[in-house]
């Protein structure tokens, strides 16, 4: 029997993983927040909201209506962080604690500073949590272009959880870190946001290398103050991912910060945005969790301060640049 699934979030990588799952074979729900985008993919098969030029397959069926969560074998969530805990205590006293729950949400919950499997556990209370990250663009998946992801979490469910996904243009690989994954997650969307900037300024490559190479060494710093393995950093949901995010012209976090390089302010930017910019919330409160954690993290820092203080993009760069000088 083909697996069952719910997707709950029906943006771009919840749509394009969906592609990726119905194509394979899998009976797929698409649980969309508004009956109106439920029903026009619907009707013309395809999210031309947030996937445009993407067929919906047949086994794919978008839907504004609560799922019966009982008759299904997995459910995945592609809802954006802050909307996360909202959406998943309505749905809480209906997912039975037996389904496994993947989370691809990438970022750390205001306040709480928690990551979306730890949010998942408390307002669910499912007895397995995994993570799906990695360098996997919604637009080159759902186009079959090749990708490598990895799985972490729960070690009972995570290799069926590679089965499940891995096709011949996707792969999956595991690793028992989870917190280095979703520290790699969340924090890469923080460092993109820099690299934008660098590119709206026209500071060039070197700039640019120099800043992926510290912003690496940033979030590793981090991560192993909290008790991270090292070596995720330098797989495919640390580096894999944050060169994707700072390279890709999908990338919806550069994407904000060569605008913000190029002088628009913040959230005029954001009042235009229809998807989400992670990156935005994440800043605050991944500098919390490091200074939590007593590790310096400047690239964030300055971020920060453009990002809360209307700082010049400029200047946080020169004082940046201008730091006291150290061993790399």
């Amino acid at each position: 029997m083909s697996a069952r699934i719910v997707i709950v979030g029906a943006g771009s990588w919840g749509t394009a993983l969906g592609v990726l799952l119905a194509r394979k074979g899998a009976s797929v729900t698409l649980l969309a927040r508004r009956p109106e985008h439920a029903e026009e993919m619907q009707r013309t098969r395809e999210n031309s909201t947030f996937l445009e030029g993407i067929q919906l397959p047949e086994r794919l069926i978008p839907t504004a209506q609560r799922p019966d969560f009982e008759a299904v074998d997995w459910c995945f969530c592609a809802v954006p962080t802050r909307f996360a805990r909202a959406t998943f205590l309505a749905l809480a006293p209906y997912i039975p604690p037996e389904l496994p729950l993947v989370s691809l949400t990438k970022g750390i919950e205001q306040n709480s500073l928690v990551f979306p499997t730890a949010l998942l556990q408390q307002v669910v209370g499912s007895r397995h949590v995994l993570t799906l990250s990695g360098p996997s663009h919604a637009e080159e998946v759902a186009r079959l272009l090749p990708a490598s992801v990895v799985v972490a979490g729960d070690a009972a469910k995570a290799k069926a959880l590679q089965h499940l996904v891995s096709t011949p243009s996707f792969r999956a690989y595991f690793t028992p870190d989870l917190l280095g994954v979703e520290l790699g997650g969340a924090a890469k969307n923080v460092v993109a946001i820099a690299a934008g900037i660098l590119e709206g300024l026209r500071f060039g490559d070197n700039a640019k290398a120099a800043l992926i190479a510290r912003g690496l060494a940033e979030i590793a710093r981090l991560g192993m103050a909290l008790g991270a393995q090292e070596r995720t950093f330098y797989g495919l949901s640390g580096v894999g991912d944050l060169y994707t995010t700072c390279a890709s012209p999908f990338g919806r976090n550069r994407a904000f910060g060569i605008k913000l390089g190029g002088g628009r302010r913040p959230e005029d930017i954001l009042a235009g945005q229809e998807m989400e910019v992670e990156g935005y919330n994440t800043a605050r409160a991944l500098k919390e969790l490091a200074e939590r954690a007593g590790v310096e993290m400047p690239i964030v820092s300055q971020v920060c301060r453009v990002l809360y203080d209307a700082v010049d993009p400029k200047s946080a760069v020169l004082e940046l640049m201008t730091r006291d000088l150290k061993a790399e």
